[in-house]
Parts: C-alpha cells; structure tokens; sequence
C-alpha cells in the first residue's frame, strides 16, 4: 500500500500488526469500563488469528499482576513477553520489530491499558521509530476516565490515529469479497458494547 494511503489512515493487511498491552486479570476491579474493554479486544484478537495479522501481547509484572485475562486466547500471538516498564518496547519486543511483517512493517494497532501509561508511552516510541500507530479507542481504558480521554488527545497531537475497533476490521478487509469476509462478518454482526467514549466527542 502506498504511504500516502497509509498516512490518511488506511491499514495494509500485510504491513499491520497488532499490539496488546497489558489487559491482565488483576486490573480488572480498577479499570473503566474493564469487561466491555476485553469484549472488544476478543473481537481485535479473533481478528488477527483469522486475517493472519502478526499479534504481540505484553505483560505488565505478571509475577504480581497476573497473566492476560482468560477471555483472549492469544495461542497465536508472535509471543507474550513480560515487562517492568512501561512502553511495550522491552529489548525483546524492539529487536521483533523489525522482523514482523517479513521486514516490512508499517502500522501498529495498539490496545490495551492503561491509556495514558503503557498505551501512550508505547505509542510514543512506536510513532518515534516512524511506524503509523492506529490506537483503538474501544479497546483501551485507564482507571480515570480524565486521563482516559486527555491519553486520546496527545496521542492524537503526536500524529497517532484514534480509531474503533470495527474501523480496523474493516480497514483491514477492504472489499467484501476479501477471502475471510465470511468468518470475520460473527464478529461484526452486533455492535460493540459501550465503552464509555460518548463524552470524548464533547472534548
């Protein structure tokens, strides 16, 4: 896909990968809007299991904090990989970067929690390297729902896309007959659930 495309907002299938950060079971009582927030993130998850689209899963201190919820089956992912900071971009994920994608990387899908620390902070290093990062609104959440939504606008001020997740599956399909409509159409049959972002309109 050419770059100009890719810079209005466009997701080559095979120049995307997926993100997820840190959506871990001990976060569960504190975080807004939590069980709508992994619903959605099963539907990003399903997605790059059946579109082939490389899945990278960190876990934030799982030795204290758990391991990722049990609603995401993430078999699939390139791998799960622990982390104390709070960017994605441990040594062991910067060193893939590079290989996702067979070399040629060009857009990150990024969800998870929380948004304006992990999340923002990945996206922040991801942007730096010169990646395209697509946040996904629907599926990241923070404690506060003020810092959710502040995370959203600096995010978009450092070029970041701020985006749904049904606007990734279908940037992702392009075309109704894409060859995996059919078992993608499950997951967007219904609606995703709210979240919470009606206020983020009113920002």
């Amino acid at each position: 896909m050419a770059s100009s495309l890719i810079k209005y907002g466009l997701l080559p299938q095979k120049g995307t990968a997926f993100f997820l950060c840190d959506l871990q079971e001990k976060f569960r009582p504190a975080m807004l809007h939590f069980d709508q927030i992994v619903e959605v993130s099963n539907k990003l998850v399903q997605t790059s299991r059946i579109l082939g689209v490389p899945l990278v899963v960190t876990e934030q201190n799982p030795n204290g904090l758990g391991r990722t919820v049990s609603e995401l089956d993430v078999k699939h992912a390139v791998g799960v990989y622990p982390k104390t900071r709070f960017s994605m971009l441990t040594p062991e994920v910067s060193s893939l970067i590079d290989a996702l994608c067979g070399g040629h990387l060009q857009c990150v899908v990024l969800f998870g929690v929380e948004a304006h620390v992990c999340v923002e902070q990945t996206a922040a290093e991801l942007t730096a390297r010169g990646l395209q990062v697509h946040v996904v609104a629907d599926a990241c959440t923070s404690r506060s729902q003020e810092d959710r939504l502040l995370a959203f606008q600096r995010l978009k001020q450092i070029g970041c896309f701020i985006t749904t997740s049904e606007t990734v599956i279908f940037k992702l399909l392009g075309d109704k007959e894409h060859p995996h409509f059919a078992d993608i159409r499950p997951l967007i049959k219904t609606t995703s659930p709210n979240t919470g972002l009606a206020t983020l309109s009113k920002m």
